[in-house]
């Protein structure tokens, strides 16, 4: 046997310092341990890359990490999922061509994945931050349908007024674009009009920002009437500062004897153009949008308003994106709402049933998940549906304790808590995904939030304590009544059996049962003629 030189991958191990060596074989491994500082990532301060130049995009940029790594999502108690497979219904393809060179790779209903690159600044905060953030976007822009190719974080003090990144910059964001053959450009920002019509002219691509993004998620996922009305309202309120007018789009309508009706005098004059009717009409369809949605508003405050006057205790579920508000909902009322490993997967807030061990009634209502920097647009759009958090009387706010940054997820959605005026709601901190967080992030939340729950909603440990924490937190009985009912008025027994009342005691007379319960004020009243005075 012939020794052969020692060539390839093996000696281009031998030049790398043992911290390479780690560095390598940390990504094998999935750890989304940072590559050492070469190239663009050099933290010199011009900018700093998000993705390397060895291995492509998915070397750096590793998985999204507000994606779960969790290999099984789904347990028994999240039902069949049906919903689920609608949804993936509509498939994507990696390499597709819009030239359909290759007609048998075209299947029904199948979508090219866009190829996206991705752009952030780092103004404030750390690197670490900064990188987190723009791995959050590749996961926004993976749940809305595309391939993440590459990405790159600026350091700059304050965007550039004219094309945000500036104009070196953006140059080099246009090599970066034609290298790599994307057809997209997505900011982790919400731009000025002017900033993505001078980036746009720069890297001839489109460009969105996060803002459009958001949106197009909620567009895809939103399903109820009144989702899909709320959702297209906050589109067009976003597409109205950002009209773009293109050849006959500034054209302008003729009056007198040129225009087709001849309307003659009195209409001649400049006319309006393409434009000013665009925005004409998107002003019309958001008036009757929000005549729409207010009309939906009462079928929601009826049923909430049964509760109330019921009594019934309400619990929302509330939290950032993904952080598995669905699957604990699942877990505690078998609810078999959608779950799927993806951002923004439901939209719709669900309502359910629940009693505590000793018989109390509540409703637990999933909402919508909260993402940093939320769109204003949304906040205004979904205000009916946050509501439900805003009118609750415990909060669920639950946080994957798994994130690289749960701190950073707990202040964002309290910052929407405050702009929905729930602050004053009691809250429970629920830390969830236990099973794979690190013991020394779920020590350092736990010292930090006083009221919490360690849970995992997957492998159902914690929920014990969860149930516990809910039944301590929500609003109890607080009237107590010692009452003998006669042995001809068992729907008054029913009634301190159902879920508005906490029985303490009962015994069974002569002349009738004896009871001391806890009973609400609406109940108090219609017992007073059986209150005994013995």
């Amino acid at each position: 046997m012939t020794s052969q030189p020692n060539t390839g991958p093996d000696s281009a191990a031998q030049d790398m310092s043992p911290e390479e060596i780690q560095a390598v074989i940390d990504r094998i491994l999935s750890k989304d341990t940072p590559a050492p500082s070469t190239g663009r990532s050099s933290g010199t301060g011009a900018n700093a890359a998000a993705a390397g130049s060895a291995g492509g995009a998915n070397a750096v940029l590793g998985k999204a990490q507000a994606i779960s790594r969790l290999d099984e999502v789904y347990t028994n108690f999240d039902g069949d999922q049906q919903d689920l497979e609608e949804r993936h219904a509509l498939r994507r393809k990696a390499g597709l061509s819009t030239e359909l060179e290759d007609v048998t790779e075209v299947e029904y209903r199948q979508l090219r994945l866009e190829r996206v690159v991705l752009a952030g600044l780092w103004s404030e905060g750390t690197l670490a931050d900064a990188e987190n953030s723009l791995r959050e976007l590749a996961a926004l822009a993976e749940t809305a349908g595309s391939e993440v190719l590459d990405g790159l974080v600026q350091r700059r003090a304050k965007p550039d007024p004219g094309t945000f990144l500036g104009s070196g910059k953006a140059q080099e964001l246009k090599a970066i674009v034609m290298s790599t053959g994307a057809d997209t450009v997505v900011v982790d920002a919400e731009l000025a009009p002017s900033q993505r019509r001078g980036l746009e002219d720069i890297v001839k691509v489109k460009v969105i920002d996060r803002t459009a993004l958001i949106l197009d998620i909620f567009a895809q996922h939103a399903k109820s009437r009144e989702g899909k009305a709320q959702v297209e309202l906050a589109q067009l309120e976003y597409l109205l500062p950002r009209l773009r007018g293109w050849g006959e789009s500034m054209s302008r309508q003729a009056g007198g004897q040129v225009g087709g009706a001849g309307a003659g005098m009195g209409s001649r004059g400049p006319g309006e153009t393409k434009i000013e009717l665009d925005r004409r009409r998107i002003r019309t369809r958001m008036a009757k949008l929000r005549r729409e949605i207010a009309a939906m508003k009462p079928a929601r405050e009826t049923k909430r308003a049964n509760r109330r006057r019921n009594a019934v205790p309400s619990v929302a579920i509330a939290g950032y994106t993904n952080a598995g508000k669905s699957s604990l909902l699942n877990r505690l009322t078998d609810a078999g709402v959608l779950v799927e490993n993806a951002l923004f997967a439901t939209l719709d807030p669900t309502v359910r049933k629940a009693e505590t061990a000793d018989g109390l009634g509540y409703t637990l209502a999933d909402t919508v998940g909260f993402v940093r920097s939320l769109p204003t647009q949304l906040v205004e759009a979904f205000r009916s549906t946050l509501e439900e958090v805003a009118d609750s009387d415990l909060i669920l706010h639950v946080v994957d304790a798994s994130h690289p940054d749960p701190e950073g997820q707990i202040a964002a959605v309290r910052t929407v808590f405050s702009e929905v005026d729930a602050r004053k709601v009691p809250e429970i901190i629920v830390l969830n995904k236990a099973d794979a967080a690190d013991p020394f992030v779920l020590e350092r939340l736990k010292q930090r939030e006083p009221r919490h729950v360690v849970v995992s909603a997957r492998t159902g440990e914690g929920i014990p304590e969860l149930l516990k924490a809910i039944s301590d937190g929500i609003p109890r009985p607080g009237v107590k009544l010692e009452l003998l009912i006669p042995y001809n008025r068992g729907d008054l027994l029913n009634k301190l059996h159902e879920t508005d009342a906490e029985i303490l005691s009962l015994d069974h007379e002569e002349t009738g049962t004896r009871a001391v319960v806890m009973v609400r004020e609406g109940l108090a009243a219609e017992l007073d003629p059986f209150i005994s005075n013995d």
